[in-house]
């Protein structure tokens, strides 16, 4: 068992001023939070090894796990990445001029176009993928696989809790 962190000073803090409150809500948030800031800092480092973001690195690879070799239309890269579709032209032309991917019409559909990676931009994405994957593991590399397991299962568990009870945007 982990020592004391910071989300324990906090909540201890709440308990002399509001005792009335159960801030175990807080308490599991707090933490969720503080681990997505930190693994999220690390991720953004080790793509930026890669001459990446992590904006980047998601575009690259939602094209690389649709494994189709014709690409994804813009639209939906921006519903996979939950973008408006300006903020996805500017990644797309940023990510294009790297010579990373390539817009082509869609043969299906003249107006339409499809977004695909290049040979170089798969070559990345997959280098990439591999070095956030183990920077992941590392982070996790005090628990033994069992927990892992057990976190992944209740992990699960809080994000479907939590989806039904927030409100579609």
């Amino acid at each position: 068992m982990a020592g004391r962190d910071g989300v324990d000073a906090i909540v201890e803090q709440w308990a002399v001023e509001r005792p009335d409150l159960d801030t175990a809500a807080m308490a599991v948030f707090g933490r969720v939070y503080r681990v997505a800031r930190l693994v999220g800092d690390a991720q953004e480092r080790c793509y930026a090894r890669f001459g990446l973001t992590r904006a980047d690195f998601d575009v690259l690879a939602t094209l690389r796990r649709a494994g189709t070799p014709d690409g994804l239309s813009p639209g939906r890269l921006t519903a996979a990445l939950m973008l408006s579709s300006g903020g996805m032209t500017s990644r797309l032309d940023r990510l294009e001029r790297a010579g990373h991917l390539v817009r082509t019409p869609d043969p299906t559909d003249r107006r339409a176009l499809l977004v695909r990676l290049t040979d170089s931009g798969r070559a990345l994405v997959d280098e990439a993928v591999g070095a956030g994957l183990a920077e992941q593991q590392r982070m996790l590399g005090d628990l033994d696989p069992d927990r892992v397991r057990r976190l992944d299962g209740d992990l699960r568990d809080l994000l479907a809790s939590v989806e039904r009870h927030v409100a579609p945007e």
